[in-house]
């Protein structure tokens, strides 16, 4: 559904110095994709979402979305976007912003009120509605920022750090969203630094630095591991037989330790031996999931 082909995006300040922010990133979107971008601050992934959306245009390359070049596919066919920062002004309503959306968004007269009360609903803001934006909570802004992006059925949405001041359990409610949300002839696009978020909802992760695409990820729950794992050892009882088993455990506090082990076959033989010796293990899990292990990797290769 998208191409981006050889894309840079060249700043130049008053004194003609020139900055980079995105450099000669090339990368296919495909229909039905959720896919994830990830990188430290700095990295271009604000620059690369405003291309994406039209805002601005790359100095070197091409952007299309089914064929059109970005700006014009947003104004026939509409964008599902949430800003990293949301600017809803202050005195709106949260019904009079959802409203004011949906008629900017090109929802009929007729199917408007339905829409609303549709995201109202899956928001969790009956109680809100007749609220201005200026008494919201963090998290309550978020909702309303998700909810108007989602008042249309767009088969393009851009989300930029969807979960940034959401509580748990509209983290999760959020991750079914997404799950409701895709579908075969739709590209979900999310910006986030939560690896973690992302390797739970994508199915590709583009890592970026300095503005170029470091490497794309394919998430799975059976990514390789690293050949020296660090992983998160909960011990109900046992000490003794730990430290024998595992001499370099390093105390993460409150009964978890940081074990490390070569292979998921030697980390077996060490778990049993752990057992045999009396040992009561409550939980091991990796220390690191396989995306961070991913991105790490990326980040650190390009400082060094």
């Amino acid at each position: 559904m998208i191409h981006i082909g050889g894309v840079s995006k060249v700043y130049r300040s008053l004194r003609g110095r020139e900055v980079r922010a995105v450099d000669n990133l090339t990368l296919e979107i495909r229909p039905g994709e959720v896919l994830g971008i990830a990188g430290p601050n700095g990295a271009g992934k604000s620059t690369l979402i405003a291309m994406l959306l039209g805002y601005l245009r790359p100095t070197e390359g091409g952007i299309s979305i089914a064929g059109l070049p970005p700006r014009q596919f947003v104004e026939r066919h509409g964008v599902g976007y949430l800003s990293e920062l949301i600017g809803i002004p202050p005195r709106w309503t949260v019904e009079g912003a959802l409203e004011r959306y949906g008629i900017l968004a090109g929802v009929s007269d007729d199917e408007l009120p339905s829409r609303i009360e549709d995201v109202i609903e899956r928001m969790g803001l009956h109680e809100h509605r007749t609220k201005r934006v200026r008494q919201l909570s963090k998290g309550n802004l978020q909702r309303l920022g998700l909810g108007q992006a989602l008042l249309r059925a767009y088969s393009l949405f851009v989300l930029d750090e969807p979960t940034h001041g959401l509580d748990p359990m509209w983290t999760v409610k959020f991750r079914e969203m997404v799950a409701e949300l895709k579908r075969p002839d739709r590209t979900i696009i999310i910006a986030s630094h939560n690896l973690e978020e992302l390797e739970r909802l994508a199915d590709r992760v583009a890592i970026i630095d300095r503005g170029r695409l470091q490497r794309v990820v394919t998430v799975s729950r059976v990514l390789p591991m690293t050949a020296a794992t660090v992983y998160r050892l909960t011990l109900a009882d046992g000490l003794a037989a730990m430290h024998a088993v595992f001499p370099d455990a390093i105390d993460l506090g409150r009964g978890d330790w940081g074990v490390t082990a070569g292979s998921l076959h030697d980390l077996n033989l060490r778990l049993v031996e752990m057992i045999n010796r009396g040992a009561v293990i409550a939980g091991i899990a990796p220390a690191q999931s396989a995306l961070e292990q991913e991105f790490r990797e990326a980040i650190e290769g390009v400082l060094t």
